[in-house]
C-alpha cells in the first residue's frame, strides 16, 4: 500500500511538473524585457517570446512554425495590428497552437530586421513595418508581409497551419530557395580592376539623379518624402566644391520646404521621420532621434555654407526640442516620441499632440487670427482633414512682412508669442510615449549633430552636451577590449553592437576631436576601428558584414551597402577609414577603404541617390584631400576659427605642444610660433599663420 501511495505521488508530481513546465513555455514573456516595445505587447494573450536562442531551440525541439513580428516603439501601424489582432483573444489562440511566436524590437535588433525584411521585399517587392515573417522551425522564411486586417492575418494563419500539417515539403522547397535568395540578395565580390576615381564622373552621375528631384518642394519627385539627410549633405558639398548653381539652388529650395512643412514641428521644433505628401505637410508624426540628429548636422553644415538666418533657427529649435524631450541626466539620448497620443476623448490617435482646431486656434491667438492664420495657413493648403489643421508655411519672415506691410522685427516677436502661447497648450495635452532605450549608434550621430552645431554656431553648451554623450558611452557602451553594446536601459547595457554602432561612434569620435582636439577621442576611434576589423571584416570581399563574426544565430550574414535614411554601416567604415589613415599614416586602412569604394564604384555611379555616401569617398579620391595640421600655443584659437569654414575635402589635426602622439603633427612644432600645414597625402606645402593665406592653398 505504502509503495503504491508513493509511486502514485510521484507520478502525479511528475504531471504535475510536466504541466507547470509546459505552461511557462506557453506564456506572454516579454514582461521580462526593457524594450518598450516588447513591453506595449507583454499584455497581448499572444504568447510572444523574445529573440534568442532558447526560444529558437524551443521552436526546433517543437517542430513548430515561428512568426517573427518586427517593429518599434513610434510605429502607428505597429499599434493598429496589435489593437485588431493582437489583443484579439481568437486570433491568439490560433497564434499559440500552432506557433511560435516571437516579436522582434527593430531598433534593438536591426540584424535580425535586415534578414526578415530582405525576405519579405523578395516575396512582396516592398517592405515596412510591421513586418511579419512566416518561418520554419529553423528560421527560414517562406511567407511574409507588412500590415495585415483582422480578417486577413487569422486567413493566414489558417491556411499556413493547414498547409503546413498536410504539405510540408511544399513550404520547406520554398523556403530553400528563399534563403538562397536573401544570402545573395547583397552579394558582393572583391573588384580586382583598377578604378580610376573622376569628378567628371561623379558629375554625370549627379545629372543623373538631378532627373529625379522635385524642383517645386524639393527632394526627390515622390508622393512620400523621407528627408534622406546624408544625401542632402552630399549635395552640399557638392554644389559647393562644384559651384553647381541649380544644385545650391535644389538644396536650398529642400531645406526651405522641409523647414515650412508640417514635417517640422513648428512650435516645438524637431522633424517627423517623413511626410505622406509631396510639400511636406503631413507626417507620420513619429519624431526618431536619427533623424533629427541627422538633420541638425545637416542643417549646420549649410548655414556655415549660406548663412541662412532660417537654417540657424531649425538647429536651435531642433536642440531646444532634444534637450527638453529625448535627454537623460546621464547625457544618454532617448531613442523617439510616439506619432499616437490620447486625444480629448482619451483615445490613442495618430497626430493627436500636434494638430489644431481653426475654432481652438482662434480663441487662443485673439487679436492676431487673421495675421496667424495667413502665416500658418489655416485654410484649405493646411488643412489635414476633419477641420484638422497641421501648420506650414510658405514664405520666409522677410517676404511674409512684405507681403503684409509689418516690420520684420514686429513680426518675429509675434511669431514668438504665437508659439510660446501654443506651446503652454501643448503642455495640457497628453504627450506622446517616449521609447527612452539608448542606442549606441543614433546617440553616435546625435554626438555629431551637436558638434556640428557647435562649429555652426559656436555655442559652448553644444560642445559641453557632446562631450557628455561621448563620456556616457564611453563608460557604459565601450568594454575594455573596445567591444561595444548596442543597448543601454534602466541602468544597464546589452546586446552585442553591429558594425552600425562602430562606423558611427568612430565617426562622432574623430568629429569630437576635430574640434577639442583632444586625442583620447582620436586614439578610442583608431582601437575601434582595429576592434571592427579584427571581428566584422570579410576579407574575401573587402566588406564589412552587419554582425561579427561571433554571431550565427541568423539564416544569412548581412552585408549593409545602400544609403539610406541611414548612410550604410560599410560606406561610412569606409570614409572613417579614409580619414584615419591621414591622421596616422596608415596604408592598411587606406588600401581597405579604396577596395571598398572600388568594389562599389559602378553602382554608386549608376544609382547615386542610394550611394550618396559613397559619394564622398569617391569624391575624396577624384579631387585633392587636404590635412590641416595646426601646431603652437594658438592652436586651438585657429581651429576654432576654421570650424566657422564650410571646407568639406578637409581634416584637422591639432596640439599646442610637441607631445602630440598623432603622426600627422610629427615634427611640426616650433616654440612660440602657430603654424598652419596644408598637407595633401602627407605632403605639406609652406607652413602658414595665417587662416586665408591657408585656404588658399586650398583648392576646391
Amino acid at each position: 500500500m505504502n509503495i503504491f501511495k508513493t509511486t502514485f505521488l510521484l507520478i502525479f508530481i511528475f504531471f504535475i511538473s510536466c504541466n507547470e513546465k509546459k505552461s511557462k513555455l506557453n506564456q506572454n514573456e516579454l514582461s521580462k524585457e526593457t524594450s518598450p516595445y516588447l513591453l506595449q505587447h507583454a499584455k497581448n494573450p499572444v504568447n510572444w517570446k523574445a529573440w534568442n536562442n532558447t526560444t529558437l531551440k524551443l521552436a526546433k525541439e517543437e517542430g513548430k512554425l515561428i512568426i517573427i513580428s518586427i517593429g518599434y516603439s513610434s510605429c502607428h501601424w505597429c499599434h493598429v495590428m496589435e489593437k485588431e489582432s493582437f489583443e484579439n483573444d481568437s486570433i491568439a489562440k490560433i497564434m499559440n497552437y500552432n506557433f511560435i511566436n516571437i516579436k522582434v524590437d527593430r531598433e534593438e535588433r536591426p540584424d535580425v530586421d535586415n534578414v526578415y525584411m530582405d525576405a519579405v521585399q523578395l516575396m512582396t517587392g516592398s517592405g515596412g513595418w510591421p513586418l511579419n515573417c512566416i518561418t520554419l522551425p529553423d528560421g527560414r522564411p517562406f511567407f511574409g508581409g507588412t500590415y495585415f486586417t483582422k480578417k486577413q492575418w487569422q486567413k493566414i494563419l489558417v491556411d499556413i497551419s493547414k498547409l503546413y500539417r498536410e504539405n510540408p515539403q511544399k513550404i520547406i522547397d520554398f523556403a530553400d530557395k528563399l534563403k538562397k535568395g536573401v544570402q545573395n540578395s547583397e552579394l558582393i565580390t572583391l573588384n580586382k580592376n583598377e578604378v580610376i576615381f573622376s569628378d567628371v564622373d561623379i558629375k554625370n552621375s549627379v545629372e543623373k539623379w538631378s532627373l529625379n528631384f522635385d524642383t517645386i518642394y524639393g527632394g526627390n519627385n515622390d508622393d512620400i518624402k523621407f528627408p534622406m539627410p546624408n544625401s542632402l549633405d552630399f549635395l552640399l558639398r557638392y554644389g559647393h566644391q562644384f559651384e553647381d548653381t541649380s544644385i545650391k539652388n535644389q538644396l536650398k529650395t529642400t531645406l526651405t520646404k522641409m523647414a515650412f512643412g508640417g514635417i517640422y514641428d513648428q512650435i516645438n521644433g524637431g522633424f517627423s521621420r517623413y511626410s505622406t505628401d509631396k510639400k511636406w505637410h503631413i507626417p507620420h508624426f513619429e519624431k526618431m532621434l536619427y533623424d533629427n540628429a541627422q538633420l541638425v548636422s545637416l542643417y549646420s553644415k549649410a548655414y556655415l555654407e549660406s548663412n541662412n538666418e532660417l537654417f540657424k533657427t531649425i538647429i536651435t529649435e531642433t536642440l531646444d526640442f532634444v534637450g527638453e524631450e529625448l535627454t537623460a541626466e546621464n547625457g544618454a539620448f532617448y531613442s523617439s516620441l510616439d506619432a499616437d497620443s490620447k486625444n480629448h476623448k482619451n483615445e490613442l490617435e495618430e497626430g493627436a499632440f500636434y494638430y489644431w482646431k481653426k475654432k481652438e486656434l482662434k480663441n487662443l491667438i485673439n487679436e492676431d487670427y487673421q495675421l496667424f492664420k495667413k502665416y500658418y495657413n489655416i485654410n484649405e493648403f493646411g488643412l489635414w482633414g476633419k477641420e484638422r489643421y497641421v501648420l506650414i508655411r510658405n514664405s520666409t519672415d522677410l517676404e511674409f512682412s512684405k507681403e503684409n506691410n509689418i516690420n520684420i522685427k514686429t513680426l518675429k516677436s509675434k511669431v514668438n508669442n504665437w508659439k510660446s502661447t501654443l506651446k503652454k497648450i501643448r503642455l495640457k495635452k497628453n504627450k506622446p510615449n517616449l521609447d527612452d532605450k539608448v542606442l549606441t549608434s543614433w546617440n553616435a550621430l546625435m554626438i555629431s549633430g551637436y558638434v556640428n552645431a557647435y562649429k555652426a554656431l559656436k555655442d559652448e553648451d553644444y560642445l559641453k552636451t557632446a562631450i557628455k554623450n561621448a563620456e556616457f558611452i564611453l563608460k557604459n557602451q565601450i568594454k575594455k577590449d573596445y567591444s561595444l553594446f548596442r543597448n543601454y536601459k534602466n541602468g544597464k547595457s546589452t546586446i552585442d553592437a553591429y558594425s552600425e554602432d562602430y562606423a558611427f561612434l568612430i565617426d562622432a569620435y574623430i568629429s569630437l576631436y576635430e574640434v577639442t582636439l583632444d586625442e583620447k577621442w582620436l586614439f578610442i576611434a583608431k582601437e575601434l576601428m582595429n576592434y571592427t576589423i579584427t571581428y566584422y571584416f570579410n576579407s574575401e570581399n573587402g566588406m564589412f558584414y552587419f554582425t561579427s563574426n561571433k554571431n550565427n544565430d541568423l539564416i544569412s550574414k548581412k552585408v549593409k551597402t545602400l544609403d539610406e535614411v541611414l548612410p550604410s554601416p560599410n560606406s561610412v567604415l569606409a570614409n572613417n577609414l579614409f580619414k584615419l589613415s591621414l591622421y596616422f599614416s596608415n596604408t592598411k586602412f587606406n588600401e581597405i577603404a579604396k577596395q571598398m569604394v572600388t568594389n562599389l564604384y559602378e553602382d554608386i555611379l549608376n544609382h547615386p541617390n542610394n550611394y550618396s555616401n559613397w559619394l564622398h569617398l569617391a569624391l575624396n579620391y577624384a579631387r585633392p584631400f587636404y590635412e590641416l595640421a595646426i601646431v603652437g600655443k594658438n592652436a586651438k584659437l585657429i581651429n576654432n576659427n576654421l570650424h566657422s569654414l564650410y571646407v568639406p575635402n578637409i581634416i584637422i589635426a591639432g596640439s599646442t605642444s610637441e607631445n602630440s602622439n598623432i603622426e600627422l603633427l610629427k615634427n611640426k612644432y616650433l616654440k612660440d610660433e602657430t603654424y598652419i600645414y596644408v598637407c595633401n597625402l602627407g605632403t605639406c606645402k609652406l607652413p602658414q599663420k595665417n587662416i586665408n593665406n591657408a585656404m588658399f592653398l586650398i583648392k576646391k
